[in-house]
């Protein structure tokens, strides 16, 4: 016997030629694939062993949800887009807005230029036609207060010493008030006012006049300063819109309420010539 005989081998035995075969189906919705094999060893034959592997397969309901996941994604987009859209036509309408209030404050603003170049224009005439009256008269009624016409002179003196009835009243009222105080809106008897003055006189023959100096200058007929008598109204300023009254009581004098710090006094007419006067006589 060989020593070796009992001597146990450290070799593993051989294994024969591996053999796989691979299967795929489909089973409940699962792509399946089976690889099966069979090894034989060398001095045994062994049973084949079955490997099987399941994997996921696109269902209908992957399918649908990818679809809506599409569908979502393209809502949004269109979503920015229609706001970018609306954005822009905003923006747009904005600058017209824009454009359209300059354009109306531009005109605006030439309106108000034109009308104030008018204001004066239309004011510088009114105090040319006003110069030019006060220029008139003022050369007409030298002779009046006392100038170069003799004549004139000695009719002024007899339309004063003669008046008579309404106008001597009228007068004697108003030589009476010489030296009372000037106080805006007073109508006597302690003070009055220019127009409180004219008012409160006329009132002594019965003549109601209006209360404000505006209306006073419209209150009667227009007469011309060249053509005046005792108890006519004078007014500065323009007829309508007159700033201050006074009476003419003869000689080329005026009696009126003049201001706060001369009070009610009695001047010529070349002191402050009138604009205007009217006669309610």
């Amino acid at each position: 016997m060989s020593p070796n005989a009992l001597i146990p081998s450290h070799r593993k035995p051989r294994r024969s030629a591996s053999s796989r075969a691979l299967r795929a189906g489909v089973t409940g919705g699962f792509l399946t694939l089976a690889v099966t094999g069979a090894t034989v060893p060398a001095n045994a034959a062994e049973k084949p062993v079955s490997e099987t592997q399941e994997m996921p397969t696109i269902t209908a309901a992957l399918a649908t949800s990818a679809a809506k996941s599409a569908d979502t994604a393209q809502q949004v987009a269109f979503s920015y887009e229609r706001q970018a859209l609306q954005d822009a036509t905003e923006a747009k309408a904005d600058k017209a807005a824009g454009k359209a209030k300059a354009a109306a404050d531009k005109k605006a603003k030439a309106e108000a230029e034109a009308k104030k170049a008018a204001d004066e224009a239309r004011r510088a005439k009114e105090a040319a036609q006003a110069r030019a009256s006060r220029s008139d008269a003022r050369s007409t009624l030298s002779d009046v207060s006392g100038g170069s016409s003799s004549s004139s002179s000695s009719s002024s003196s007899s339309s004063s010493s003669s008046a008579t009835g309404s106008a001597a009243t009228l007068v004697s009222f108003l030589k009476a008030q010489l030296g009372k105080a000037y106080v805006m809106g007073s109508n006597g008897p302690a003070s009055y006012d220019c127009s409180g003055l004219t008012q409160a006189a006329f009132s002594q023959i019965g003549i109601d006049l209006p209360r404000v100096s505006q209306s006073q200058s419209t209150a009667g007929t227009q007469v011309g300063l060249g053509n005046l008598q005792v108890g006519d109204i004078l007014y500065w300023g323009s007829a309508g819109s007159a700033y201050h009254v006074a009476v003419y009581v003869g000689n080329g004098n005026f009696i009126g309420a003049q201001n706060p710090s001369t009070g009610i006094v009695e001047r010529p007419l070349n002191y402050d010539m009138p604009t205007g006067a009217v006669r309610v006589l």
